[in-house]
């Protein structure tokens, strides 16, 4: 079951004119939809169709009635731009994306969207358009078939054995995070990931020199990928061979196969053809170039049995490992069942919170904790930290790191790159089969952003953790200490963020994330150790916000909402207003986003509307806090930057104190009670 080249004699022999009718039905079709839609890139469907052609047809393992088997061959589209070529593709290989789907091609609601969508579309691998992250998420890919491969692999049975290949364009290439993945692939050693670069020196503002006299040959060579050169990207031939040699290689492998942007239009080789539909009388022109005499969407029969001849030995392929894995069942009952169970489901059974009086832990102590039980109970759960795991606590304790000597180690290191290292996780859950997170200060977010946004448009539960998540982390400064970091990942739809407040809360969000398989989530964690609360135990984070101390009365005065490290801070101030006659509840609210996903009845139950007396305490921005303390209520939170100075004088500066927060409560209180009795 070894992953070769195709091997059918029949289409091993097709002629060479009937190869260059195959890759102009890519042409063709792609062109047709573009103009019918008077929308989208034809510049790169006509240079890279018959790179795109050769390993769709010659070497990748798929099979349509099966798109998301586990041991397909992958393929990224990174220039997503391109996705009438992909579309084109899967239409030709009967994906079940038929002519009038590409007839809709950027229409509302079509099969076939302006840029490829993981899940939208069958045989689309990833979404892809913004550039470099499909790059990345291919080497993601690659590291999750070679962690895989050595948990799951066994003599005689090579369960996962496939490719990753990728279609990068210059505009890939110039994004950093291009950079920052071909470094990881490179120490990795991911000899089964091969990139096909679609060289044709022209981006969307014109000639590639305006910009960049980069050689990527330095580059790849730099970071240990072994490296083609295909002249002309019309030869198939010399495609294959390429692509032949790249994968006996030890290494990551780079072919940059020299184009002509828009090759056989009258603007060939120029940035006029990158974007825009060329027009009906470029595109008859075109068809002449190539003497193309069929009409819009209109592919021969004999273009169609080709594409099908391929797909018996992709069969033969196929049924072959369908058998060996039924013997695979038989012989290892365990890693099968293990396999086919969902891997994305994390079990969270044996840890226990080890507590006494007055102890005090910070957030991420008890969250490494809890990592290294389901690390434990889960092989399959694995990542890694930019550099910082022993500050973030994400270091997975008893387990290998994942080199290319131990690729079933479970800790990554990603080095300094944020933003490569979440493009990547997003590429190992993509892959299937394992369940994945990447951690950093959270400061750092912000290199990550793209990628996190990424991962909720794909509906990856991919795992976020974030630590030194406020002005506590003192010393370090403005810098480091985030303010706007919170409001800007609750921003993202499809997202939930969770600021635990103590160890409790800590579990809690863990037994929560464990569950989730259908979006992203982060895990924001003190430095500063807190205060274990009594109130927190057995908490319903999942809820996103509960009522962690009622009030005395039916009907509060007042409501303190708190989050995270704050939440001491509001149980201690509800003590003290009991004390001033003012009586209050406290909600924590951990999940903005969870607590958005309730029914209005819970939502009511916590935060009746009745009540206008609210004050929210949070170390960050008050950006979005208005929905829950409204027009009447107060915000006790951060709108400017931080100060360097040691955490507790920072904290109590910017008035995160027992003493503020009462006396906000009760101005609040005062100035209501004004308001309604005049």
């Amino acid at each position: 079951m070894s992953g070769t080249q195709l091997e059918n004699k029949s289409f091993r022999d097709t002629s060479h004119q009937d190869e260059e009718k195959a890759v102009n039905a890519i042409r063709f079709l792609s062109l047709d939809m573009i103009q019918k839609a008077n929308s989208g890139h034809p510049g790169l469907p006509l240079d890279a169709a018959p790179m795109a052609y050769t390993v769709w047809q010659k070497f990748m393992h798929f099979n349509p009635e099966d798109p998301y088997w586990i041991n397909r061959d992958r393929f990224v589209l990174s220039a997503g731009h391109g996705s009438a070529m992909l579309y084109s593709l899967l239409h030709l290989n009967g994906f079940g994306v038929g002519i009038n789907d590409l007839k809709r091609f950027r229409q509302l609601d079509s099969l076939t969207p302006g840029h490829p969508e993981w899940q939208h579309t069958p045989g689309v691998d990833a979404t892809t358009g913004p550039l470099g992250q499909g790059l990345a998420m291919a080497v993601g890919m690659a590291m999750a078939e070679k962690h895989l491969s050595a948990g799951y692999n066994r003599p005689g049975f090579n369960i996962f054995d496939h490719e990753t290949y990728v279609i990068v364009g210059d505009g890939d290439l110039m994004e950093g995070i291009s950079q920052e993945a071909m470094a990881i692939a490179g120490e990795k050693k991911l000899n089964k990931l091969i990139v096909l670069f679609d060289s044709n020196d022209v981006s969307l503002d014109g000639p590639l020199g305006l910009s960049t006299n980069e050689k990527i040959r330095h580059r790849a060579l730099g970071d240990g990928w072994d490296y083609q050169l295909v002249s002309d990207g019309n030869n198939l031939m010399d495609i294959n061979e390429a692509i032949d040699t790249a994968k006996r290689s030890d290494s990551p492998s780079l072919i940059e196969i020299k184009t002509v942007i828009g090759y056989g239009t009258p603007l060939q080789g120029t940035n006029q053809v990158h974007g825009a539909a060329i027009g009906l009388e470029n595109v008859a022109k075109t068809r002449d170039f190539y003497h193309w005499q069929y009409e819009p969407f209109e592919i021969p029969s004999d273009v169609y049995d080709l594409f099908n001849s391929s797909h018996e030995d992709k069969d033969d392929y196929y049924q072959s490992w369908q058998r060996s894995f039924e013997l695979y069942e038989k012989a290892f009952p365990k890693l099968a069942k293990q396999l086919k169970d969902d891997n994305q489901v994390l079990k969270i059974k044996s840890f226990h919170l080890k507590e006494s009086d007055n102890q005090e832990l910070a957030t991420r102590v008890v969250s490494s904790e809890i990592m290294d039980t389901i690390a434990d109970e889960n092989p399959t759960f694995w990542g890694g930290s930019a550099d910082l795991s022993s500050s973030n606590k994400t270091y997975l304790k008893g387990k290998f790191n994942f080199t290319d000597l131990t690729p079933y180690g479970q800790n990554v290191f990603y080095g300094v790159r944020e933003f490569a290292m979440a493009a990547i996780t997003n590429g190992i859950l993509l892959h299937g089969g394992s369940r994945a997170f990447a951690s950093t200060f959270f400061v750092f977010s912000d290199y990550m952003k793209p990628a996190i946004r990424l991962a909720a448009l794909q509906k990856l539960p991919s795992i976020f953790i974030f630590s030194h998540d406020s002005l506590a982390v003192g010393e370090d400064g403005p810098t480091h200490e985030p303010i706007e970091q919170l409001a800007a990942l609750r921003s993202i739809p499809a997202f939930d963020l969770y600021r635990p407040a103590d160890a409790h809360e800590t579990l809690a969000v863990w037994q929560t994330v464990a569950k989730i398989t259908d979006h992203p989530v982060a895990i924001v964690t003190s430095r500063q150790k807190l205060p274990i609360l009594k109130q927190t135990k057995d908490s319903p984070v999942d809820k996103g916000a509960y009522i962690v101390s009622p009030s005395q009365k039916n009907i509060p005065d007042g409501i303190l909402i708190a989050s995270g490290s704050e939440l001491h801070l509001a149980i201690e101030a509800q003590a003290e207003l009991s004390k001033q006659k003012l009586d209050v509840s406290v909600v924590s609210m951990p999940s903005m986003n969870a607590f958005e996903r309730q029914s209005e009845d819970y939502k009511e139950s916590i935060l009746p509307k009745k009540i206008f007396n609210r004050v929210s305490i949070e170390m960050g921005s008050t950006f979005g806090w208005a929905r829950y303390t409204g027009l009447f209520g107060a915000n006790i939170g951060v709108d400017r930057f931080g100060k360097s100075g040691k955490a507790d004088d920072v904290i109590k500066d910017y008035g995160f104190t027992t003493e503020n927060i009462v006396s906000v409560m009760k101005e609040v209180a005062k100035q209501n009670a004004e308001l309604f009795i005049n």
